[in-house]
């Protein structure tokens, strides 16, 4: 930070103040901001560029450069982080140690979180529990059953704070004595829906409030898509609960699995609109889940311990991992019994049953295998995993149970 700027401040409250001042700029999106610091190497060298070297950079036309070459005084930077301390509220800039690890690789991490209450190392085991605002009554016992569950078993719940499930997901959370994270679309200090003051305020103390907004921020229409991204990179997994056909929730499922990490949806009735979206993601490759243990068995599949909590550990697989190893290291390991093939089955369904093993296979390579188009594999997949023969495996893998 140029010191005769007038703005003498350490290390990491400089790169705070560098990169508020960024994200303070008009047109200045995630996407535009990281590559303008992957171009120059930091918020305080964009800065420096000169208009030329800024136009090299994509996202940025005369309008972005304008506001970069003219950005708002230091007095306004300081003024919104004294605000930000007067107000209880954190300034987390990317490049600090407290920055969330998982958003750091996204395409378009924020370049500063604002957030109240405090995340902890066991919040990297998180799952997301969202859904419509517009929740049924079948849809809010879901959303409230699962976080309850899954916090129970170690899990930080993340949602976002909306009328409907995202509510019902934190209070799940809550009541379980869970941790839970709330990423907002507004300033914290505007919360929005204001009838959520009071949950936002148990959150804050038991888990964690995060925004990529300055505090007084109003919600607006593209805020909301916009943080779903952080709630889908915070976690491991995501839930959808219900989803209308086009909707907020039915994109986080789909940023969920471009992101690389789980995905999951609850069936609903056929008739209900809010069940379109989640019958979409089944179609599209998420898991049909019925019980939270289908989440937590789906999750341990993947044989990543760092996905599995210490509560999840010591319980099922605690005998496993004490049993005496083998004392012959020459050994095989048995091959894994599989379930019988029940009698009953249609012809599609013996098809693919018969194609799989206990070993991962890809749902494309199922379809190529299996000759059988691709609306087909996916629904029949659905039908084979309600009835427990087979299992997903990161959301685009099957095997045999």
């Amino acid at each position: 930070m140029p010191h005769d700027d007038g703005c003498p401040m350490h290390e990491s409250v400089e790169n705070s103040l560098w990169e508020m001042r960024l994200a303070m700029l008009d047109g200045v999106g995630p996407r535009t901001r990281f590559n303008l610091v992957d171009r120059f190497g930091s918020a305080q060298e964009v800065f420096t560029a000169s208009q030329h070297e800024l136009r090299m950079v994509t996202g940025v036309g005369p309008k972005v450069v304008q506001q970069i070459q003219s950005p708002p005084a230091w007095q306004e930077v300081e003024k919104l982080l004294d605000e930000c301390t007067s107000l209880g509220i954190e300034v987390v800039p990317l490049a600090d140690e407290r920055y969330p690890p998982s958003l750091v690789n996204l395409p378009d991490p924020p370049g500063v979180l604002y957030q109240q209450g405090a995340l902890q190392a066991s919040d990297r085991q998180a799952i997301a529990i969202v859904g419509t605002r517009h929740a049924t009554p079948y849809g809010l016992a879901q959303a409230k059953h699962f976080a309850y569950a899954l916090s129970r078993a170690g899990y930080t719940i993340v949602s976002g704070l909306a009328r409907g499930i995202d509510a019902a997901a934190h209070r799940g959370a809550l009541d379980a004595g869970g941790r839970t994270i709330a990423v907002l679309g507004s300033g914290l200090a505007c919360i929005y829906p204001p009838e959520h003051l009071d949950l936002a305020k148990e959150i804050a103390e038991k888990g964690a409030l995060l925004s990529e907004q300055p505090p007084h921020s109003p919600p607006t229409r593209f805020s909301f898509p916009q943080r779903n991204r952080i709630v889908t990179g915070l976690s491991i997994g995501v839930v959808v609960v219900e989803a209308a056909e086009r909707s907020g929730a039915l994109i986080s499922g789909r940023l969920a699995a471009e992101q690389g990490r789980e995905v999951f949806a609850i069936p609903g009735r056929i008739d209900s609109r809010m069940s379109k979206g989640c019958h979409q993601l089944i179609r599209e490759g998420a898991a049909l889940i019925e019980s939270v243990e289908h989440v937590l068995e789906q999750l341990e599949s993947l044989g990543r311990d760092d996905l599995v909590p210490p509560s999840r550990v010591r319980g099922a697989n605690a005998k496993q991992r004490s049993l005496p190893s083998d004392s012959s290291s020459d050994s095989a390991a048995a091959p894994p019994k599989l379930a019988p093939i029940p009698a009953d089955l249609s012809a599609e369904e013996r098809k693919i049953v018969e194609l799989l093993s206990a070993e991962p296979m890809l749902i494309d390579q199922v379809t190529v295998r299996s000759k059988l188009p691709i609306s087909r594999v996916l629904s029949t997949l659905s039908v084979l995993e309600m009835k427990r023969l087979i299992s997903r495996v990161g959301g685009n893998q099957v095997m045999r149970r």
